[in-house]
């Protein structure tokens, strides 16, 4: 297929490796409709494809639509296309990306990005007019990416047949792809590569990351000709690294997404004659763009990606060790125009372990856009649609809650009217929310400033982290032409990007949402709350500094911080992996605003329960916002039957709160000595009891407190378990005394179920000849036999057997510690006695 785009006059393309598959592409793309085009860094994919398949037949004279991970890319490759054939950008080759687009009439290759290709589809699930959806760089498998695929899928199988689907990646597993589509044709294409010599550190890196990149960046500058490209974690690391290089020579530029597009554009356009320049970028720079003049590439061999954690409800970011593909993709950068180095700041034997792949985002990212993108398209789950990778099903639970408190789903899962007015906002749902619910102009104004601030840099420089109360950022953006104020130091290029953002969300609001609303003027905090319902937090108690949020988690405020003394605040960011995050984004709200704001989620309740510390049932009517206390009421007059169910459980969990006595302890042991013969009889064992509050709460009726249990009578409470029979039997099957042959009642002992004892002074058993039974004669007592001073000095079940065989080694015992006392030598029939005395 010839490289060639039509017009007054054929356009002739420098050759690429991709061109020798492209007539296989597009035959592929003309009998299967779907593709993928498996192709290295070099090969020209991303600009040759398109243009090359505008000519095919099957197209129809239609427009190609094709998906780009990141904004700057996108302009990148548009601009390209269209210098290609000779043309400014936004005719035949156009781009739409987040709040700026450059397409025309005549425009038939659109480069989009973000959730752009996501709103085409929502706005025109058809697609009319488009013949071909191409995704390049799916390897990066962006969620944007994942959830385009699958509504693009869907859309083909169910209304657009002829729509055409190729998905293009350097290094993707490209046969999952595949099966998605249908099992559609794997074309692969050779890339063009120009050598670049690898360099390993010979020990792990130790420092900080911008000490060691700055350093190396030194050593390239000098031993190699070209221009650098080092990639960092963050803008944060990009300028202190930067603040290291002043004085080396060249033009250092950083690189990253929440720059201005100018500032982007300075930093991939070419040096100036006779000037090397520097770039110091995150990994936007990866894929997708060609920096001229890159000869050498300086891999700090770190990523900062967000990670959404359901327990939370918060995104952080958290810097990760990159992975082998973005690896090869990084060092793919030093020889696309010229050959090249890449110095990768790890060892050879850091390098053997790294990940294969960087985790897709559909697994970590936060769901909630995603979530109301499927029901804006009426999915109510993500089976519904193919997949390469199904979300979590915590981090999907979790965006279903947050949607149904923004009002933007019902009960069912169903989109609400709100809901599709805030998917036309090119924003969060929560920052859509907000917008949508801003009552004034001036309303308006503080919202979109506040959404534009959430998403871009900040606009704030400090070495430690600044305040964090967002009114300080609101307050430099009305003072973004004066450096410096008593209270901070303004990033100009950053309050400037995030004013033009503003002014573009208030378009959209505009165009989006025409309702009438009133003069009303509003702070940030009351804003921020209709964002972050579920951030809305309370100054715990126990110290300034410490909120809690409404979902139940911890926060905390920097002491030194005027919002650490608030009583209410909502955090819009926050980070750390501990039970408490750092709040980094927040305003203060007052509870009356939270009240009328929230005041339908505002639970009103009445609460019985046991309060530890006073050892008492505590009655209260309380008012709570989710995990937040608003208000308590202390009530006299609560339920008694309530009262007694929580104070009966209450008491059942501490042994020592009964007051069990000697006498009661017994009858519980004798019911259970019953039980352990007929299983007729109850069950009052303390674990019994503990399992059956119910039995208790009777009797305790009027009581509060653990001092008014004291009263109880458990020996009624033990006799109440027993039926009029059991009552009657007790005493025969068990009696609580046994009486002598002294006369005297001596105690049963039951503590042992299984083997009653009978302890007895010796003399006090003379002339008993048999062992003493219970249980209708079923269980001999184990008798203890005691010597005067009350010492055991037999322990039998047989007491004849003793008599006749045992007790004459112990009489002769004692008859020497105890010689005034008299020891018969016919035990059986002497005369007992209670009280002995001197031998007769």
């Amino acid at each position: 297929m010839a490289p060639s785009v039509s017009g007054s006059e054929p356009t002739r393309f420098p050759p690429l490796p991709v061109d020798a598959a492209l007539a296989e592409l597009d035959a592929a793309l003309m009998t299967h409709g779907a593709a993928v085009l498996s192709a290295p860094p070099g090969a020209g994919k991303t600009t040759r494809v398109p243009l090359a398949l505008l000519q095919a037949a099957w197209l129809e004279g239609r427009r190609i639509l094709m998906l780009e991970p990141r904004r700057l890319a996108a302009r990148a490759a548009a601009a390209h296309m269209a210098s290609l054939i000779g043309e400014p950008v936004g005719q035949r080759v156009g781009y739409r990306v987040r709040l700026d687009s450059r397409v025309g009439p005549a425009t038939r290759i659109e480069v989009v990005t973000e959730g752009v290709l996501t709103r085409l589809i929502q706005a025109d699930p058809a697609l009319d007019g488009t013949g071909l959806v191409i995704f390049d760089e799916f390897h990066e498998r962006s969620i944007h990416a994942d959830l385009g695929l699958a509504l693009t899928i869907e859309s083909r199988n169910v209304l657009r047949p002829d729509l055409r689907l190729l998905v293009m990646s350097a290094t993707l597993e490209i046969a999952r792809v595949a099966a998605l589509l249908n099992d559609a044709p794997i074309v692969e294409a050779a890339g063009r590569m120009f050598d670049v010599e690898t360099r390993y550190l010979d020990r792990p890196r130790k420092g900080r990351i911008e000490d060691v990149v700055a350093t190396m960046v030194r050593r390239a500058v000098s031993d190699h000709p070209g221009d650098v490209l080092a990639f960092l974690p963050g803008a944060g690391e990009i300028q202190r690294t930067a603040d290291r290089l002043t004085d080396i020579g060249a033009d250092v530029i950083p690189l990253f997404s929440n720059l201005s597009r100018e500032e982007q554009d300075r930093a991939i356009a070419p040096s100036a004659p006779g000037r090397r320049k520097v770039v110091l970028a995150t990994a936007i720079a990866e894929t997708s763009l060609t920096i001229d003049g890159v000869r050498i590439v300086i891999d700090g061999g770190l990523m900062r990606v967000p990670r959404f954690s359901p327990r939370t409800g918060m995104s952080r970011l958290q810097t990760i060790t990159v992975s082998r593909a973005s690896a090869d993709q990084r060092r793919g950068r030093a020889g696309r125009t010229a050959p090249g180095i890449c110095y990768r700041l790890w060892t050879r034997s850091e390098d053997a372990g790294l990940v294969e792949r960087t985790t897709p985002e559909i697994l970590s990212a936060d769901l909630a856009p995603f979530a109301l993108e499927l029901a804006a398209w009426g999915a109510r789950r993500p089976e519904e649609l193919p997949w390469l990778d199904l979300p979590p099903a915590a981090a999907w639970s979790q965006a279903i809650a947050l949607l149904e408190d923004l009002d933007a789903i019902d009960a069912a899962g169903s989109i609400t009217d709100l809901g599709r007015r805030m998917v036309a906002l090119p924003v969060h749902p929560r920052l859509a929310h907000m917008l949508l619910h801003s009552r004034s102009k001036d309303h308006i104004r503080t919202a979109s400033r506040i959404a534009a601030l959430l998403g871009e840099r900040d606009v704030i420089r400090a070495d430690t982290p600044p305040d964090p109360d967002i009114r300080m950022r609101l307050d430099a953006l009305r003072n973004t032409n004066t450096s410096f104020t008593s209270r901070f130091v303004i990033d100009h290029g950053a309050g400037h990007r995030v004013l033009e953002v503003a002014r573009q969300l208030e378009r959209s609001v505009a165009r989006t949402d025409r309702a009438q609303r009133d003069e009303q003027d509003g702070d940030a905090g009351p804003l921020l709350a209709l964002a972050y319902p579920d951030r809305i937090a309370k100054r715990r108690d126990n110290g300034a500094g410490r909120f809690l949020l409404r979902n139940g988690r911890g926060v905390f405020v920097d002491a030194s911080s005027p919002l650490a003394s608030e009583e209410w605040l909502v955090i819009a960011t926050a980070s750390g992996a501990g039970r408490e995050p750092r709040a980094h984004l927040a305003a203060a709200v007052t509870e009356k605003e939270v009240r009328e704001l929230y005041g339908p989620r505002i639970v009103t309740e009445e609460l019985v329960d046991w309060d530890a510390g006073s050892g008492a049932v505590r009655a209260r009517r309380v008012e709570r916002l989710g995990a937040i206390l608003l208000s308590e009421i202390i009530l006299t007059n609560a339920d008694p039957a309530l009262v007694a169910s929580v104070l009966a459980r209450a008491v059942l969990r501490d042994p020592d709160a009964l007051p069990w006595t000697a006498e009661s302890r017994a009858l519980q042991q004798r019911i259970q000595f019953l039980r352990s013969m007929d299983d007729t009889w109850p069950d009052v064992s303390d674990g019994a009891l503990a399992a059956q509050p119910e039995l208790l709460e009777v009797w305790l009726a009027g009581m509060r407190s653990r001092r008014d249990v004291r009263r109880l009578d458990l020996n009624a409470v033990l006799t109440a378990r027993l039926d009029a029979r059991q009552r009657r039997e007790l005493e025969r099957l068990a009696p609580s005394h046994y009486t002598v042959p002294s006369g005297s009642s001596i105690r049963i002992d039951y503590s042992d179920a299984a083997s009653p004892v009978l302890a007895v002074r010796l003399q006090e058993v003379f002339g008993l000849g048999e062992t003493p039974r219970i249980g209708s004669g079923q269980v001999p007592l184990l008798m203890h036999l005691l010597s005067p001073a009350h010492r055991p000095v037999q322990v039998t079940r047989d007491l004849a057997s003793f008599w006749a065989n045992g007790y004459f080694e112990v009489r002769k015992a004692l008859r020497g510690r105890y010689p005034r006392h008299d020891w018969p030598e016919d035990p059986a029939r002497a005369t007992p006695s209670r009280r002995p005395g001197r031998r007769r």
